[in-house]
Protein backbone atom coordinates (compact mmCIF):
# COMPACT_ATOMS: atom_id res chain seq x y z
CA UNK A 1 0.00 0.00 0.00
CA UNK A 2 1.35 3.41 -1.01
CA UNK A 3 0.12 6.75 0.33
CA UNK A 4 0.15 10.11 -1.46
CA UNK A 5 -0.69 13.17 0.64
CA UNK A 6 -1.61 16.55 -0.83
CA UNK A 7 -0.89 18.84 2.10
CA UNK A 8 -1.83 21.60 2.10
CA UNK A 9 -4.49 21.67 -0.59
CA UNK A 10 -4.36 25.04 -2.26
CA UNK A 11 -6.46 27.97 -3.37
CA UNK A 12 -9.11 27.66 -0.68
CA UNK A 13 -10.02 29.35 2.59
CA UNK A 14 -8.80 27.48 5.67
CA UNK A 15 -6.73 24.32 5.69
CA UNK A 16 -7.25 20.77 4.50
CA UNK A 17 -5.38 17.81 3.11
CA UNK A 18 -6.10 14.87 0.84
CA UNK A 19 -4.86 11.33 1.51
CA UNK A 20 -4.71 9.00 -1.50
CA UNK A 21 -4.09 5.31 -0.87
CA UNK A 22 -2.80 3.25 -3.79
CA UNK A 23 -2.88 -0.53 -3.90
CA UNK A 24 0.07 -2.72 -4.91
CA UNK A 25 -0.90 -2.42 -8.60
CA UNK A 26 -0.76 1.38 -8.45
CA UNK A 27 -4.54 1.85 -8.68
CA UNK A 28 -6.57 3.91 -6.23
CA UNK A 29 -7.65 2.02 -3.12
CA UNK A 30 -9.31 4.95 -1.34
CA UNK A 31 -9.24 8.73 -0.96
CA UNK A 32 -9.95 10.87 2.07
CA UNK A 33 -10.48 14.58 2.59
CA UNK A 34 -9.30 15.50 6.07
CA UNK A 35 -9.99 18.81 7.79
CA UNK A 36 -7.56 19.05 10.70
CA UNK A 37 -8.51 22.50 12.04
CA UNK A 38 -11.26 23.17 14.56
CA UNK A 39 -12.84 26.44 15.72
CA UNK A 40 -15.55 26.14 18.36
CA UNK A 41 -17.71 29.20 17.74
CA UNK A 42 -20.89 27.68 19.13
CA UNK A 43 -19.14 27.50 22.49
CA UNK A 44 -17.82 31.07 22.28
CA UNK A 45 -21.38 32.34 21.72
CA UNK A 46 -22.74 31.06 25.01
CA UNK A 47 -23.38 33.80 27.56
CA UNK A 48 -23.26 36.59 24.99
CA UNK A 49 -26.14 39.05 24.51
CA UNK A 50 -27.89 38.06 21.30
CA UNK A 51 -27.72 41.62 19.94
CA UNK A 52 -23.92 41.33 19.93
CA UNK A 53 -23.91 38.25 17.72
CA UNK A 54 -24.19 40.04 14.34
CA UNK A 55 -20.92 41.82 15.16
CA UNK A 56 -19.16 38.90 16.86
CA UNK A 57 -19.91 36.29 14.21
CA UNK A 58 -18.35 38.35 11.42
CA UNK A 59 -15.05 37.37 13.02
CA UNK A 60 -15.68 33.72 12.22
CA UNK A 61 -14.38 34.34 8.72
CA UNK A 62 -12.50 37.12 6.96
CA UNK A 63 -13.70 35.81 3.60
CA UNK A 64 -17.46 35.98 4.11
CA UNK A 65 -18.12 38.00 7.29
CA UNK A 66 -21.12 39.57 5.54
CA UNK A 67 -22.82 36.17 5.31
CA UNK A 68 -22.48 35.59 9.05
CA UNK A 69 -23.53 39.20 9.73
CA UNK A 70 -26.78 38.65 7.83
CA UNK A 71 -27.61 35.14 9.04
CA UNK A 72 -26.90 36.23 12.60
CA UNK A 73 -29.02 39.38 12.49
CA UNK A 74 -31.91 37.47 10.91
CA UNK A 75 -31.67 34.98 13.78
CA UNK A 76 -31.65 37.88 16.23
CA UNK A 77 -34.72 39.39 14.53
CA UNK A 78 -36.45 36.05 15.06
CA UNK A 79 -35.31 35.83 18.70
CA UNK A 80 -37.08 39.14 19.39
CA UNK A 81 -39.95 38.52 16.96
CA UNK A 82 -39.31 41.85 15.24
CA UNK A 83 -39.69 42.74 11.56
CA UNK A 84 -37.31 45.40 10.18
CA UNK A 85 -38.72 48.26 8.06
CA UNK A 86 -38.69 47.92 4.28
CA UNK A 87 -35.81 50.38 3.87
CA UNK A 88 -33.65 48.38 6.29
CA UNK A 89 -34.30 45.16 4.41
CA UNK A 90 -33.27 46.82 1.15
CA UNK A 91 -30.07 48.12 2.74
CA UNK A 92 -29.24 44.66 4.06
CA UNK A 93 -29.82 43.14 0.64
CA UNK A 94 -27.76 45.85 -1.06
CA UNK A 95 -24.87 45.19 1.32
CA UNK A 96 -25.15 41.48 0.69
CA UNK A 97 -25.28 41.73 -3.10
CA UNK A 98 -22.22 43.98 -3.09
CA UNK A 99 -20.39 41.35 -1.05
CA UNK A 100 -21.54 38.56 -3.38
CA UNK A 101 -20.34 40.40 -6.49
CA UNK A 102 -16.86 40.78 -5.02
CA UNK A 103 -16.64 37.33 -3.47
CA UNK A 104 -17.63 35.44 -6.63
CA UNK A 105 -15.17 37.59 -8.58
CA UNK A 106 -12.37 36.50 -6.25
CA UNK A 107 -13.08 32.82 -6.64
CA UNK A 108 -13.65 32.83 -10.38
CA UNK A 109 -10.48 34.75 -11.23
CA UNK A 110 -8.06 34.00 -8.38
CA UNK A 111 -9.00 30.62 -6.89
CA UNK A 112 -10.81 28.63 -9.57
CA UNK A 113 -9.76 30.67 -12.58
CA UNK A 114 -6.17 29.47 -12.85
CA UNK A 115 -7.37 25.93 -13.62
CA UNK A 116 -9.70 27.15 -16.36
CA UNK A 117 -7.82 30.12 -17.79
CA UNK A 118 -4.22 28.90 -17.50
CA UNK A 119 -5.04 25.20 -17.75
CA UNK A 120 -5.33 22.32 -15.26
CA UNK A 121 -1.95 20.83 -16.19
CA UNK A 122 -0.02 24.08 -16.57
CA UNK A 123 3.15 24.38 -14.45
CA UNK A 124 2.42 24.99 -10.78
CA UNK A 125 4.21 28.36 -10.83
CA UNK A 126 1.77 29.61 -13.49
CA UNK A 127 -1.47 28.33 -11.94
CA UNK A 128 -2.29 31.47 -9.98
CA UNK A 129 -3.76 34.93 -10.43
CA UNK A 130 -0.55 36.13 -12.10
CA UNK A 131 -0.91 33.36 -14.65
CA UNK A 132 -4.49 34.42 -15.29
CA UNK A 133 -3.39 38.03 -15.85
CA UNK A 134 -0.57 36.92 -18.14
CA UNK A 135 -3.00 34.97 -20.32
CA UNK A 136 -6.08 37.18 -20.14
CA UNK A 137 -4.27 40.53 -20.18
CA UNK A 138 -3.27 43.28 -17.75
CA UNK A 139 -6.41 45.26 -18.50
CA UNK A 140 -8.63 42.43 -17.27
CA UNK A 141 -6.41 41.99 -14.22
CA UNK A 142 -6.90 45.65 -13.35
CA UNK A 143 -10.67 45.30 -13.77
CA UNK A 144 -10.72 42.33 -11.40
CA UNK A 145 -8.98 44.42 -8.73
CA UNK A 146 -11.40 47.30 -9.33
CA UNK A 147 -14.37 44.94 -9.05
CA UNK A 148 -13.12 43.68 -5.71
CA UNK A 149 -12.78 47.30 -4.56
CA UNK A 150 -16.31 48.09 -5.77
CA UNK A 151 -17.75 45.26 -3.72
CA UNK A 152 -15.88 46.38 -0.63
CA UNK A 153 -17.02 49.97 -1.14
CA UNK A 154 -20.67 48.86 -1.27
CA UNK A 155 -20.14 46.99 2.00
CA UNK A 156 -18.36 49.99 3.54
CA UNK A 157 -21.16 52.43 2.67
CA UNK A 158 -23.98 50.17 3.85
CA UNK A 159 -22.15 48.15 6.52
CA UNK A 160 -20.00 50.82 8.14
CA UNK A 161 -16.75 48.96 7.40
CA UNK A 162 -15.28 47.38 4.27
CA UNK A 163 -14.57 44.23 6.29
CA UNK A 164 -16.50 42.84 9.26
CA UNK A 165 -19.63 45.04 8.84
CA UNK A 166 -21.37 46.38 11.95
CA UNK A 167 -24.60 48.12 10.90
CA UNK A 168 -27.18 45.31 10.98
CA UNK A 169 -28.88 44.97 14.36
CA UNK A 170 -32.07 43.32 15.63
CA UNK A 171 -34.96 45.18 14.05
CA UNK A 172 -33.11 46.81 11.18
CA UNK A 173 -30.00 48.84 10.45
CA UNK A 174 -28.05 51.50 12.34
CA UNK A 175 -26.90 53.54 9.33
CA UNK A 176 -28.85 55.00 6.41
CA UNK A 177 -27.47 55.97 3.01
CA UNK A 178 -27.08 59.66 2.14
CA UNK A 179 -28.01 61.09 -1.25
CA UNK A 180 -24.33 61.48 -2.10
CA UNK A 181 -23.65 57.87 -1.15
CA UNK A 182 -26.62 56.74 -3.23
CA UNK A 183 -25.18 58.49 -6.30
CA UNK A 184 -21.88 56.70 -5.72
CA UNK A 185 -23.66 53.36 -5.31
CA UNK A 186 -25.50 53.84 -8.60
CA UNK A 187 -22.20 54.53 -10.35
CA UNK A 188 -20.65 51.45 -8.74
CA UNK A 189 -23.65 49.36 -9.79
CA UNK A 190 -23.33 50.46 -13.39
CA UNK A 191 -19.63 49.57 -13.40
CA UNK A 192 -20.38 46.22 -11.79
CA UNK A 193 -22.91 45.31 -14.49
CA UNK A 194 -20.35 46.12 -17.19
CA UNK A 195 -17.83 43.90 -15.40
CA UNK A 196 -20.44 41.14 -15.31
CA UNK A 197 -20.80 41.38 -19.09
CA UNK A 198 -17.02 41.19 -19.42
CA UNK A 199 -16.89 38.04 -17.29
CA UNK A 200 -19.60 36.38 -19.39
CA UNK A 201 -17.45 37.02 -22.45
CA UNK A 202 -14.28 35.76 -20.72
CA UNK A 203 -16.04 32.51 -19.84
CA UNK A 204 -17.37 32.20 -23.38
CA UNK A 205 -13.99 32.82 -25.03
CA UNK A 206 -11.74 30.80 -22.73
CA UNK A 207 -13.95 27.96 -21.51
CA UNK A 208 -16.97 27.41 -23.74
CA UNK A 209 -15.05 27.79 -27.01
CA UNK A 210 -12.57 25.16 -25.81
CA UNK A 211 -14.24 21.81 -26.50
CA UNK A 212 -11.76 20.02 -24.26
CA UNK A 213 -12.96 22.11 -21.31
CA UNK A 214 -16.62 21.52 -22.12
CA UNK A 215 -15.93 17.78 -22.35
CA UNK A 216 -14.16 17.93 -18.98
CA UNK A 217 -17.13 19.70 -17.41
CA UNK A 218 -19.50 17.04 -18.74
CA UNK A 219 -17.24 14.09 -17.96
CA UNK A 220 -18.39 11.40 -15.57
CA UNK A 221 -15.18 11.89 -13.59
CA UNK A 222 -16.51 15.24 -12.36
CA UNK A 223 -20.16 14.33 -11.88
CA UNK A 224 -22.30 13.26 -8.92
CA UNK A 225 -26.04 12.72 -8.86
CA UNK A 226 -27.06 14.36 -5.60
CA UNK A 227 -30.04 16.26 -4.30
CA UNK A 228 -29.84 20.07 -4.38
CA UNK A 229 -30.81 22.70 -1.81
CA UNK A 230 -31.09 26.48 -1.98
CA UNK A 231 -33.15 29.54 -1.07
CA UNK A 232 -35.88 30.70 -3.45
CA UNK A 233 -38.16 33.72 -3.40
CA UNK A 234 -41.94 33.79 -3.83
CA UNK A 235 -41.50 33.10 -7.56
CA UNK A 236 -39.09 30.22 -6.93
CA UNK A 237 -36.23 32.31 -8.29
CA UNK A 238 -32.77 32.59 -6.75
CA UNK A 239 -32.48 34.87 -3.73
CA UNK A 240 -29.37 35.19 -1.57
CA UNK A 241 -30.84 37.03 1.43
CA UNK A 242 -34.40 35.86 1.93
CA UNK A 243 -36.93 33.17 1.04
CA UNK A 244 -37.56 29.53 1.87
CA UNK A 245 -35.23 26.57 1.44
CA UNK A 246 -36.23 24.33 -1.46
CA UNK A 247 -34.85 20.82 -1.99
CA UNK A 248 -35.07 18.95 -5.29
CA UNK A 249 -34.02 15.38 -5.93
CA UNK A 250 -31.64 14.02 -8.55
CA UNK A 251 -34.35 14.33 -11.22
CA UNK A 252 -35.38 17.87 -10.28
CA UNK A 253 -38.60 17.02 -8.41
CA UNK A 254 -39.27 18.99 -5.22
CA UNK A 255 -38.95 16.78 -2.14
CA UNK A 256 -38.89 19.42 0.61
CA UNK A 257 -39.57 23.09 1.25
CA UNK A 258 -39.00 24.64 4.64
CA UNK A 259 -38.84 27.90 6.56
CA UNK A 260 -35.75 28.76 8.63
CA UNK A 261 -37.21 27.58 11.94
CA UNK A 262 -38.04 24.20 10.38
CA UNK A 263 -34.49 23.28 9.35
CA UNK A 264 -34.05 20.63 12.07
CA UNK A 265 -37.04 18.76 10.65
CA UNK A 266 -35.13 18.30 7.40
CA UNK A 267 -31.38 18.31 8.09
CA UNK A 268 -29.17 16.20 10.34
CA UNK A 269 -25.38 15.84 10.61
CA UNK A 270 -23.23 12.72 10.56
CA UNK A 271 -19.73 12.51 12.05
CA UNK A 272 -16.80 10.50 10.69
CA UNK A 273 -13.73 9.82 12.83
CA UNK A 274 -11.02 11.33 10.63
CA UNK A 275 -12.35 14.88 10.17
CA UNK A 276 -13.58 17.75 12.33
CA UNK A 277 -16.03 18.75 9.60
CA UNK A 278 -19.51 17.22 9.93
CA UNK A 279 -21.54 15.67 7.10
CA UNK A 280 -25.07 17.09 6.80
CA UNK A 281 -27.73 14.98 5.10
CA UNK A 282 -31.47 14.96 4.41
CA UNK A 283 -33.17 13.52 7.47
CA UNK A 284 -36.13 12.10 5.52
CA UNK A 285 -33.79 9.86 3.51
CA UNK A 286 -31.11 9.19 6.12
CA UNK A 287 -27.35 8.86 6.15
CA UNK A 288 -26.21 6.07 3.81
CA UNK A 289 -22.53 7.06 3.78
CA UNK A 290 -20.48 8.79 1.09
CA UNK A 291 -22.60 7.65 -1.83
CA UNK A 292 -24.71 9.56 -4.31
CA UNK A 293 -27.95 8.75 -6.10
CA UNK A 294 -31.66 9.09 -5.46
CA UNK A 295 -31.60 6.86 -2.38
CA UNK A 296 -28.75 8.73 -0.68
CA UNK A 297 -29.36 11.49 1.84
CA UNK A 298 -26.41 13.49 0.49
CA UNK A 299 -27.27 16.88 -0.95
CA UNK A 300 -25.16 19.71 -2.34
CA UNK A 301 -25.52 23.42 -1.66
CA UNK A 302 -23.51 25.29 -4.29
CA UNK A 303 -24.13 28.00 -6.91
CA UNK A 304 -25.14 25.17 -9.27
CA UNK A 305 -27.46 23.73 -6.60
CA UNK A 306 -29.13 27.12 -6.19
CA UNK A 307 -29.80 27.23 -9.92
CA UNK A 308 -31.06 23.64 -9.83
CA UNK A 309 -33.71 24.41 -7.21
CA UNK A 310 -34.81 27.65 -8.87
CA UNK A 311 -37.06 28.38 -11.82
CA UNK A 312 -34.84 31.16 -13.08
CA UNK A 313 -33.08 34.40 -12.19
CA UNK A 314 -34.90 37.66 -11.33
CA UNK A 315 -32.67 39.87 -13.55
CA UNK A 316 -32.33 39.88 -17.36
CA UNK A 317 -28.59 39.35 -17.91
CA UNK A 318 -28.41 36.57 -15.33
CA UNK A 319 -31.55 34.93 -16.73
CA UNK A 320 -30.08 34.88 -20.25
CA UNK A 321 -26.91 33.20 -18.95
CA UNK A 322 -29.00 30.79 -16.84
CA UNK A 323 -30.84 29.65 -19.98
CA UNK A 324 -27.58 29.33 -21.92
CA UNK A 325 -26.04 27.19 -19.16
CA UNK A 326 -28.93 24.73 -19.08
CA UNK A 327 -29.32 24.66 -22.86
CA UNK A 328 -25.61 23.84 -23.25
CA UNK A 329 -25.37 21.25 -20.49
CA UNK A 330 -28.81 19.58 -20.60
CA UNK A 331 -30.42 20.63 -23.88
CA UNK A 332 -33.29 22.25 -21.96
CA UNK A 333 -33.04 26.03 -21.31
CA UNK A 334 -35.86 25.93 -18.74
CA UNK A 335 -33.69 24.46 -15.98
CA UNK A 336 -36.16 21.64 -15.34
CA UNK A 337 -33.36 19.08 -15.62
CA UNK A 338 -30.74 19.53 -12.86
CA UNK A 339 -27.05 19.77 -13.72
CA UNK A 340 -24.88 17.37 -11.73
CA UNK A 341 -21.51 18.36 -13.22
CA UNK A 342 -19.21 19.54 -10.44
CA UNK A 343 -17.13 21.80 -12.69
CA UNK A 344 -20.33 23.50 -13.89
CA UNK A 345 -20.37 25.20 -10.49
CA UNK A 346 -17.86 27.66 -11.94
CA UNK A 347 -20.32 28.67 -14.66
CA UNK A 348 -23.19 28.92 -12.16
CA UNK A 349 -20.97 31.21 -10.09
CA UNK A 350 -20.64 33.53 -13.09
CA UNK A 351 -24.45 33.57 -13.44
CA UNK A 352 -24.80 34.49 -9.77
CA UNK A 353 -22.10 37.14 -9.95
CA UNK A 354 -23.93 38.83 -12.82
CA UNK A 355 -27.20 38.63 -10.84
CA UNK A 356 -25.54 40.25 -7.80
CA UNK A 357 -24.19 43.09 -9.97
CA UNK A 358 -27.62 43.74 -11.46
CA UNK A 359 -29.17 43.71 -7.99
CA UNK A 360 -26.66 46.24 -6.67
CA UNK A 361 -27.66 48.62 -9.44
CA UNK A 362 -31.40 48.02 -8.94
CA UNK A 363 -31.29 48.55 -5.19
CA UNK A 364 -28.91 51.52 -5.47
CA UNK A 365 -31.52 53.32 -7.61
CA UNK A 366 -34.28 52.71 -5.04
CA UNK A 367 -34.98 56.00 -3.27
CA UNK A 368 -36.12 54.18 -0.13
CA UNK A 369 -32.54 53.30 0.80
CA UNK A 370 -32.06 56.97 1.84
CA UNK A 371 -34.99 56.80 4.27
CA UNK A 372 -34.35 57.37 7.96
CA UNK A 373 -36.96 54.72 8.87
CA UNK A 374 -34.51 51.88 9.12
CA UNK A 375 -35.09 50.41 12.58
CA UNK A 376 -37.97 48.90 14.56
CA UNK A 377 -36.93 48.66 18.25
CA UNK A 378 -37.51 45.15 19.66
CA UNK A 379 -40.05 45.02 22.49
CA UNK A 380 -40.80 41.31 22.88
CA UNK A 381 -39.19 39.00 25.43
CA UNK A 382 -36.35 37.17 23.60
CA UNK A 383 -36.45 33.40 23.26
CA UNK A 384 -35.29 31.46 20.17
CA UNK A 385 -34.64 32.25 16.52
CA UNK A 386 -33.17 30.91 13.30
CA UNK A 387 -31.67 32.96 10.49
CA UNK A 388 -30.80 31.59 7.04
CA UNK A 389 -29.05 33.21 4.07
CA UNK A 390 -27.21 31.85 1.07
CA UNK A 391 -23.49 32.21 1.67
CA UNK A 392 -21.54 31.99 -1.61
CA UNK A 393 -20.41 28.51 -0.55
CA UNK A 394 -23.83 27.21 0.46
CA UNK A 395 -26.86 27.76 2.64
CA UNK A 396 -25.89 29.23 6.04
CA UNK A 397 -27.94 28.65 9.18
CA UNK A 398 -27.62 30.42 12.55
CA UNK A 399 -29.80 29.13 15.39
CA UNK A 400 -29.82 30.84 18.80
CA UNK A 401 -31.62 30.03 22.06
CA UNK A 402 -31.61 32.66 24.82
CA UNK A 403 -32.82 33.20 28.35
CA UNK A 404 -35.47 35.81 29.12
CA UNK A 405 -32.77 38.52 29.25
CA UNK A 406 -31.48 37.74 25.79
CA UNK A 407 -28.25 35.96 26.76
CA UNK A 408 -27.44 33.01 24.54
CA UNK A 409 -27.76 29.61 26.18
CA UNK A 410 -27.26 27.53 23.03
CA UNK A 411 -26.07 28.18 19.48
CA UNK A 412 -25.90 26.01 16.39
CA UNK A 413 -24.35 26.91 13.06
CA UNK A 414 -24.43 24.95 9.82
CA UNK A 415 -21.98 26.80 7.61
CA UNK A 416 -22.08 26.90 3.82
CA UNK A 417 -19.13 24.57 3.19
CA UNK A 418 -20.34 22.10 5.82
CA UNK A 419 -23.34 21.28 3.63
CA UNK A 420 -20.97 20.21 0.86
CA UNK A 421 -18.57 18.09 2.90
CA UNK A 422 -19.97 14.79 1.65
CA UNK A 423 -20.09 16.05 -1.93
CA UNK A 424 -16.53 17.35 -1.79
CA UNK A 425 -15.27 14.08 -0.34
CA UNK A 426 -17.01 12.03 -3.03
CA UNK A 427 -15.83 14.38 -5.78
CA UNK A 428 -12.21 14.04 -4.72
CA UNK A 429 -12.42 10.26 -4.68
CA UNK A 430 -14.16 10.01 -8.05
CA UNK A 431 -11.65 12.34 -9.71
CA UNK A 432 -8.80 10.34 -8.20
CA UNK A 433 -10.31 7.10 -9.51
CA UNK A 434 -10.39 8.55 -12.99
CA UNK A 435 -6.91 10.05 -12.91
CA UNK A 436 -4.88 7.39 -11.10
CA UNK A 437 -4.49 4.26 -13.19
CA UNK A 438 -2.71 0.98 -12.49
CA UNK A 439 0.87 0.88 -13.64
CA UNK A 440 1.07 4.61 -14.40
CA UNK A 441 3.04 7.29 -12.62
CA UNK A 442 0.95 9.86 -10.76
CA UNK A 443 1.69 13.17 -12.48
CA UNK A 444 1.69 16.49 -10.65
CA UNK A 445 -0.92 17.70 -13.13
CA UNK A 446 -3.16 14.79 -12.15
CA UNK A 447 -2.90 15.77 -8.50
CA UNK A 448 -3.98 19.30 -9.40
CA UNK A 449 -6.95 17.92 -11.31
CA UNK A 450 -7.92 16.02 -8.16
CA UNK A 451 -7.75 19.31 -6.28
CA UNK A 452 -9.99 20.84 -8.95
CA UNK A 453 -12.73 18.54 -7.69
CA UNK A 454 -12.88 20.36 -4.35
CA UNK A 455 -11.89 23.77 -5.68
CA UNK A 456 -15.12 24.09 -7.69
CA UNK A 457 -17.00 24.23 -4.37
CA UNK A 458 -14.97 27.27 -3.21
CA UNK A 459 -14.76 25.70 0.26
CA UNK A 460 -14.08 27.68 3.42
CA UNK A 461 -12.87 25.20 6.01
CA UNK A 462 -11.84 27.94 8.44
CA UNK A 463 -15.42 28.72 9.46
CA UNK A 464 -17.01 25.36 8.68
CA UNK A 465 -15.52 23.31 11.53
CA UNK A 466 -17.24 23.47 14.89
CA UNK A 467 -17.60 21.45 18.09
CA UNK A 468 -19.91 21.62 21.07
CA UNK A 469 -17.15 20.68 23.52
CA UNK A 470 -14.98 23.12 25.40
CA UNK A 471 -11.76 21.28 24.71
CA UNK A 472 -10.20 20.64 21.32
CA UNK A 473 -9.09 17.11 20.42
CA UNK A 474 -5.45 17.23 19.39
CA UNK A 475 -2.63 15.09 18.00
CA UNK A 476 0.99 16.24 18.16
CA UNK A 477 3.88 14.45 16.43
CA UNK A 478 7.48 15.14 17.52
CA UNK A 479 10.04 14.52 14.76
CA UNK A 480 13.82 14.18 14.73
CA UNK A 481 15.79 16.34 12.27
CA UNK A 482 15.79 13.41 9.81
CA UNK A 483 11.98 13.31 9.91
CA UNK A 484 11.56 10.17 12.01
CA UNK A 485 8.72 10.31 14.55
CA UNK A 486 10.02 10.33 18.12
CA UNK A 487 6.72 10.56 19.95
CA UNK A 488 3.01 11.00 19.29
CA UNK A 489 0.84 12.72 21.88
CA UNK A 490 -2.94 12.46 21.56
CA UNK A 491 -5.79 14.09 23.43
CA UNK A 492 -9.37 13.08 22.73
CA UNK A 493 -12.60 14.54 24.13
Amino acid sequence: MREITIDPITRLEGHGKIHLFLNDDGGLENAYLQIPELRGFEVFARGRPVEEMPRITTRICGVCPEAHHMASVKAADAVYGVTPPSAALKLRELLYDGFYAGDHTTHFYALGGPDLVVGPEAPKAERNILGVVAKAGLELGAEVIKQRARGQRVVQITGGKALHPITALPGGMSKRVTKEEQEELVRIGEEMVEFGKTTIQVFEDIVLKNQAYVDLILSDMYSHRTHSIGLVDANDQVNFYDGVARVVDTEGAEIARYKPDEYLDHLAEAVLPYSYLKYPYLKQIGWKGLVDGQDSGVYRSTPMSRLNVSKGMPTPLAQAEYEKLYQTLTGDASGNRPVHATLAIHWARVVEMVFACEEVLRLAKDEEITSDKIHTPPTNVPSEGVGIVEAPRGILTHHYKTDEKGYITEANLIVGTTNNNAGISMSIKKAAEGLIQKGQDVREGALNMIEMAFRAYDPCFGCATHAAVGRMPMEIEIHRPDGAVVETIRRYC
